[in-house]
């Protein structure tokens, strides 16, 4: 039953992966140009849909966002029309609110590095940056994976040591690092920076880093520079809190039934069976407000519950920085749900399953074919990351106090009662890596598997902290693990002492696998990374039309394949075969046909059931940030990348099917000891709260060794994971260069030559003179006119320094054009120096900012010349052959970029993939799918370009690995 629309406005949304944003316009809802995506004015209230997953299982998100300045009665529209378009979604969108400079990390996620704040909005006239005279502006950054970008006013006292500034002038970028941010702030600053040059600078601008807020000392013109648009030095303090600042903290959760317009307590402890389907819901729990829709709630309901819950944040003075959330009955999210002491699932669960924030995809629901019914036509599988083949394979059995090798004629057999640690070594990127894990038997006495812990933590310190270490559960195996092992056989029993002792104690039977008895193997698996073998009960109700079966007596040995079963396990029953029992020969039964020696070897003939194994729902994989300082807590990390990957951190990446720490290379080493153990605690509480497994397969992987099982989730820049340094040092390594992070280790100051600074002084200054842009009429928005007594001010401090410096002359064993300046002190997490000019380069390069260096010892000052200053000026009228050439060299690569583009070829999808009989040369291999026509590229991927790019990166590169365009 489809949703009538009665909002033009709302036709045909959600039917694409990605966003759509509407202003509220007069009242009314009006969809804004892509290109508009990412900037919001502060008088204005805006609605914003993201649409994940696929056709057919959409999962929606829908924000209402309102600007600081915007009126009553537009906010009213924005939240009365996000319920209306929930409505045409099929009421199943989780809608939060979004209150401009208190955004939601999820919202804030769509548009990284940030959201760009704007003043002004539809009613007062919208004037965009780009249509203005340049204003000089200052903002305050913070955040470290997204960032909260504010405009302040343009003052000395704005600035603060606990802040980070950016300050944009008409001609330079500056960014001031306060003494107590960290690398974190200042790294993910510096992605803004190079926003703010791109979006308004067309990137022809510099860019300089300023730190610590001290006195600049003469010869330090960047720093002198900063502060003179300041109208010159002063010292500067903390933040001066606010009621912004508050921070909520988590209270015991406390429930509100909405009746009439009105609040009323809910007595009781919280369980789910408090909820009523006619009934909305505020879920009070001092972080988050959560409104909870019934089912079965009138509309007029549903549309004045958000209403409700403003006005209960307004009566319980609660602060703005609170999150609200609306739920609709059964699309509820694990955050609301873990407030409540049990949340059961019915079984006819919806099949938008939330599963830790976010839904990937639905996979209808395999049954069982009946026997006699035509057997399928062969799917062809997906093959996931797998290890290099060819490496070398190790394998210990656990057994009391000690770890004893497995013979290499036996490894591939495990024992169900048993504990084995696994050590696979392979060669990738000319260096050895490890794959190194404790297999853990479903019978297996905890003795065993504590010993098999520390033993593998003690192999993993001898390899000096460098393998990946897991954990894998038996009947949990990933795919890795199984593709090493050619053939897997899971038998029953155990050969551990532990094992043995522990059944005679209990009067249990022992089961351990013997080849001269009678036993039953049941055969699962289509290709090397699933292929098992797995001992079951002797009995014929444990056969299955799906599978394949070896049965074995004493004196014989039958291979039984069923009628659906697939070649693949056909092929592996004759492998296992010669594996258990080596030259032995078989008798073949064929569903249908068994011969009454068969039946009598599986213990007489009996009834059976034939289901094929459904695979588990396909969810999208979560990245979270782990918090194990005192209280365990868990943040996830929206529309994550490589580059929320930081030094400083332990992150989870959780793929349902696996669990993998990732332990950063800054993170405290008596830390690093503790990342298994970290891992458990959040597959302790995914258990709880979202259905994870407690069997699922845990790694903890180092920072620099990641396998390529957990960098297919990314789109994975290699050169990124080599840089060894705080998060800061390695932003600036891979915009500028290893350098720069020598210089800065070394704490000289980046500088220019005296020759090119006098030369950029003295053209700053010529620009400072000239005569004033025309300003445009006032409006409510400020025009961006740019300050021109701060500017000629800034010049000739510029200059003045300059000049001064030279007189003076370098040091005594001083590189030339190196000027040792005074020492500063700074905490240890501050690199400190007054400034850094980073970006007199090409436009994409943003640098550290380098410590000081050592107190200089007093130095003879020396006359200058008579013509210094005429020298000075004769060199700006030139072009200047370090900086011109370099700036010519750049735009021409990106003239002949562009022009590549503009005339790149296409060729057929035959010559472009990789299996290719007739390849084409010459191309960029990564970027296969480029060359292909869009009426090509669209028969082929089944979307069109647009559509594709507006993907992941990671999903991207899934779709191309199917298509053979990787």
């Amino acid at each position: 039953m489809s949703t009538k629309v009665s909002e033009p406005a709302f036709q045909g949304v959600g039917q694409k992966v990605g966003i759509e944003i509407w202003r509220i316009e007069n009242l009314q809802p009006v969809a804004l140009p892509d290109s508009d995506y990412g900037r919001f004015y502060s008088g204005d209230s805006y609605i914003v849909l993201k649409t994940a997953g696929k056709a057919g299982a959409y999962k929606y998100d829908i924000h209402f966002w309102l600007g600081k300045d915007t009126s009553q009665d537009e906010a009213g529209t924005a939240s009365m029309k996000a319920v209306e378009l929930d409505v045409v979604l099929g009421s199943r969108a989780v809608q939060y609110r979004e209150l401009q400079g208190h955004e939601s990390s999820r919202f804030l996620s769509y548009f990284k590095p940030c959201l760009l704040p704007l003043e002004g909005g539809f009613s007062s006239g919208i004037k965009t940056p780009e249509d203005e005279n340049y204003e000089t502006r200052l903002y305050t950054c913070e955040g470290k994976r997204v960032a909260r970008l504010k405009q302040v006013p343009f003052t000395q006292s704005s600035l603060n040591h606990d802040e980070i500034f950016i300050l944009d002038t008409k001609d330079r970028i500056f960014q001031f690092n306060g003494a107590n941010t960290n690398n974190n702030e200042r790294s993910k600053a510096l992605d803004v920076v190079q926003l703010l040059k791109d979006k308004y600078h067309e990137g022809n601008c510099t860019v300089a880093i300023v730190d610590d807020g001290k006195q600049p000392t003469e010869g330090s013109g960047l720093s002198g520079e900063f502060w003179a648009l300041f109208g010159g030095f002063a010292s500067i303090g903390k933040k001066t809190a606010s009621e912004n600042d508050i921070i909520p903290e988590k209270t015991p959760a406390k429930l509100y039934c909405i009746a009439g317009g009105q609040v009323q307590d809910v007595v009781g402890e919280l369980s789910k069976s408090l909820l009523r389907t006619d009934k909305c819901y505020i879920l009070y729990c001092g972080t988050h407000v959560f409104v909870w829709v019934g089912r079965a709630t009138r509309l007029e309901d549903k549309k004045a519950a958000m209403q409700t819950a403003e006005e209960f944040i307004v009566n319980h003075n609660i602060s703005k920085s609170t999150l609200v959330t609306r739920l609709m009955q059964s699309h509820e999210t694990s955050s609301f749900k873990s407030n409540f002491g049990s949340w059961t699932t019915a079984s006819t669960a919806a099949p938008f399953e939330e599963g830790r924030g976010k839904v990937a995809a639905m996979l209808k629901q395999q049954g069982g074919l009946l026997k006699g019914q035509t057997k399928p036509s062969p799917v062809e599988e997906e093959v996931p990351p797998l290890l290099p083949e060819n490496g070398e394979l190790e394998v210990w059995h656990i057994d009391g106090e000690s770890k004893t090798p497995v013979p290499k004629e036996d490894i591939g057999k495990f024992y169900s009662g048993d504990c084995y640690i696994c050590d696979y070594s392979y060669d990738v990127n000319d260096k050895k890596d490890h794959y190194l894990c404790c297999w853990i038997g479903k019978d297996s006495i905890q003795e065993d598997q504590t010993l098999a812990s520390q033993q593998a933590t003690s192999m993993f310190k001898s390899l000096k902290c460098k393998p990946v270490q897991g954990r894998v559960h038996q009947g949990k195996e990933p795919p890795q693990f199984v593709a090493i092992f050619q053939p897997m056989i899971v038998l029953k029993g155990g050969l551990s002492s532990g094992y043995k002792s522990y059944i005679a104690d209990k009067g249990l039977k022992d089961e351990t696998y013997n080849p001269d008895t009678s036993a039953l193997i049941e055969i699962s698996g289509t290709a090397m990374h699933n292929n098992k073998a797995i001992q079951v009960d002797v009995a014929a109700t444990s056969l299955n039309s799906y599978g394949c079966f070896i049965a074995q007596t004493s004196s014989s040995v039958f291979t039984w394949h069923g009628n659906q079963s697939t070649a693949e396990q056909q092929q592996l029953t004759g492998k296992v075969v010669e594996y258990l029992k080596p030259g032995v020969t078989t008798k073949l039964a064929r569903e249908g046909k068994e011969s009454l020696a068969f039946w009598l070897a599986v213990g007489g003939k009996q009834s059976y059931d034939s289901k094929k194994v459904t695979q588990e729902v396909v969810r999208e994989p979560h990245l979270f940030e782990i918090s194990s300082k005192g209280k365990f807590e868990v943040e996830e990390v929206y529309n994550f990348e490589q580059d929320d990957l930081l030094a400083e951190d332990f992150m989870i990446l959780d793929t349902h099917a696996e669990v993998i720490v990732w332990v950063g290379q800054s993170v405290d080493p008596k830390e690093k000891q503790n990342a298994l153990e970290i891992g458990q605690k959040y597959v302790d509480l995914a258990a709880s709260v979202d259905g994870l497994s407690p069997n699922v397969p845990l790694y903890r992987v180092q920072a620099g060794s990641e396998p390529c099982f957990f960098t297919t989730y990314f789109s994975w820049d290699p050169t990124k994971a080599t840089v060894q340094a705080n998060s800061f040092k390695k932003k600036a390594i891979l915009l500028f260069g290893p350098g720069v992070i020598e210089n800065y280790d070394n704490k000289p100051e980046v500088n220019k030559s005296g020759a090119t600074q006098r030369a950029s002084a003295m053209a700053a200054l010529t620009s400072a003179f000239k005569s004033s842009t025309v300003t445009k009429p006032a409006t409510t928005t400020a025009p961006r006119v740019f300050n021109r007594a701060s500017q000629r001010a800034a010049a000739i401090a510029a200059l003045s320094n300059v000049l001064t410096a030279e007189r003076k002359g370098p040091l005594p064993d001083s590189p030339p054009g190196r000027q040792q300046k005074k020492n500063t002190s700074s905490e240890p997490s501050s690199p400190n120096t007054n400034s850094a000019i980073v970006d007199q380069v090409p436009a994409t390069a943003l640098a550290p900012a380098p410590d000081p260096a050592p107190d200089p010892a007093p130095v003879k000052s020396e006359e200058p010349e008579n013509n210094e200053v005429s020298e000075a000026a004769s060199e700006t009228s030139e072009p200047n052959p370090e900086t011109n050439e370099e700036e010519s060299s750049v735009k021409e690569t990106d003239e002949e970029e562009k022009a590549c583009e503009d005339t790149q070829s296409t060729y057929s999808y035959d010559q472009l993939i990789s299996k290719s009989t007739n390849p084409v040369t010459g191309i960029d291999f990564k970027k296969r799918e480029t060359y292909l026509s869009p009426e090509e590229f669209e028969e082929v991927f089944k979307m069109t370009k647009e559509k594709f790019y507006e993907l992941p990166r990671w999903k991207q590169d899934h779709i191309k690995k199917k298509v053979d365009l990787f």
